[in-house]
């Protein structure tokens, strides 16, 4: 409170006593109320004459007015949602407007705003505010095991299937497991009962990680039973004294998945020449979030060389170009007669390439036949700035650069078939003249155990895989997996969210 003279003179203070534009039904409000209480407070208080003029001239200020009455005019009104279920409208209008998508780049353009992972995020939290859907925390870690422990079901609000949330100032940890786990056949834990079974791939909820060996965790499912799986530093204790089976026999530096020998040197971390480092990368559990249906940037096909992966690009590019687009390569070689430049490849001389190279311009790239070859990240952000999924059929390594937010990949791995399932479809391929190149039994089977050992080597990057013993139901299989991008929930690396 001022102790001096008041900025504004008492005459002031005087003539702004009345209320001018102040219903009479809003005489006795908050404001009034302060201002009765001024006019009747004792002396004996204490309070300086001046300093209640003072107050009194704040109080009865227009502008300190205007606020109150805007302040009870909010209070009266009551804002409620027109609707608590516009996921399901914006879902019907995205099935409206795909038919003309393909053929107006204006409805595509709102379509791919509709199917934005932001904008269907700000939907969700609308929809659940709007119909007052708030969920109560879950249970203390300790309930989860008096569940497990006493055999009785997990409570249905225990598990949680919306990624991370706050609870107690920590957030709640969802993570993806790439290996399998059985209790029944582990010697270290101390309960067998205690323990919670779970395969690869399985998402579980970590309720509680204190102990540096044993987290408690349940399963994110209906009815997901909880107990106790190894740490991660428990499993990475572990499984540092296993011996690793990969066998990198073939030389590094191919367009076309393979792998670097076993002799050891110090090198750079490149996308081409980096299978070193892959032989001792250990992922066990990966923290993910749940994120609404939402179409990926690009879609990644992984697979040995042979095994379909072009054919199944070009088939999904021909069948909704609209949706569907992928990269030019480039390449240092002359073009040809009949070779028009950003049409099969993009030229460049070689003396450029090698300057992005260096750059680190280049997804991956090599050489053959002396001629240099490659695929340039600002393809793809073209390809996806135009609205559409772009298609990779890249190898494996590349998936290090690619599997980030800034590409967020869908990554599929198309396995090859057995032995003996291949060399009918080469055979049958020859017969109907979609190939006139002849593989012996020693090519087929290189094929097979070179896609055993990508699929053993980065099994964890994979989000589907689909064999490929028929072209025709791998394509019919390929095109689901895309549809349901659009239409069931996702979980993601939570590096792609936070």
């Amino acid at each position: 409170m001022a102790n001096g003279q008041p900025h504004t003179p008492c005459s002031q203070v005087v003539s702004s006593a009345s209320f001018e534009g102040m219903d009479s039904s809003q005489s006795k409000g908050a404001m009034q109320q302060v201002l009765d209480n001024l006019n009747d407070l004792p002396n004996s208080t204490g309070a300086k004459d001046l300093d209640l003029l003072f107050l009194r001239g704040i109080m009865e200020s227009p502008i300190v007015r205007s606020l109150a009455k805007a302040h009870e005019k909010l209070e009266d009104t009551k804002l409620e949602a027109v609707r608590d279920n516009n996921l399901e409208l914006v879902k019907e209008i995205i099935n409206d407007i795909t038919p003309i998508a393909k053929e107006n780049d204006t409805a595509a353009e709102l379509s791919h705003i509709l199917q934005e992972p932001h904008f269907q995020s700000l939907l969700e939290a609308h929809d659940s505010v709007a119909s007052k859907n708030y969920e109560t925390p879950p249970p203390s870690p300790e309930s989860f095991m008096d569940s497990t422990f006493n055999n009785q079901p997990v409570p249905p609000d225990a598990v949680r299937m919306v990624g991370i949330r706050k609870v107690k100032g920590e957030h709640l940890v969802f993570v993806k497991c790439h290996f399998e786990y059985d209790p029944v056949n582990d010697n270290l834990i101390p309960c067998k009962e205690a323990g919670l079974k779970f395969t690869y791939g399985d998402i579980l909820q970590i309720v509680n990680q204190e102990d540096l060996n044993w987290w408690q965790a349940c399963h994110v499912k209906e009815g997901g039973s909880a107990g106790l799986i190894p740490s991660q530093l428990l499993e990475e204790k572990r499984k540092a004294f296993v011996k690793r089976d990969w066998d990198f026999s073939t030389p590094s530096g191919a367009l076309c998945g393979s792998m670097g020998g076993k002799r050891k040197k110090k090198m750079m971390y490149l996308t081409t020449k980096n299978a070193e480092f892959d032989r001792h990368e250990l992922l066990i559990y990966e923290e993910v979030a749940k994120m609404p249906p939402f179409q990926r940037k690009t879609l990644v096909l992984i697979g040995a060389q042979g095994v379909g992966r072009r054919s199944l690009k070009n088939r999904l590019i021909m069948s909704d170009p609209m949706r569907f687009g992928t990269t030019i390569p480039f390449t240092s070689r002359k073009p040809k007669e009949d070779e028009n430049d950003g049409h099969i490849y993009a030229f460049v001389s070689r003396a450029e390439m090698e300057s992005d190279i260096r750059g680190g311009r280049y997804l991956e790239h090599g050489e053959y036949e002396g001629n240099l070859y490659g695929t340039k990240i600002d393809s793809i952000h073209e390809v996806v700035e135009s609205g559409k999924i772009c298609i990779l059929d890249a190898n494996p390594q590349a998936l290090k650069v690619l599997r980030t937010s800034e590409f967020m990949p869908y990554v599929v791995f198309i396995e090859a078939p057995d032995l003996d399932t291949l060399r009918a479809m080469h055979r049958a391929a020859i017969d109907v003249g979609v190939t006139t190149k002849q593989l012996t039994d020693a090519d087929l089977k290189k094929t097979v155990e070179e896609s055993s050992r990508i699929q053993r080597a980065y099994n964890h990057y994979f989000d589907h895989t689909i064999v490929n013993d028929n072209l025709d139901k791998a394509f019919q299989k390929l095109q689901a997996s895309m549809e349901k991008l659009c239409t069931e929930p996702q979980w993601v690396p939570v590096s792609w969210v936070y």
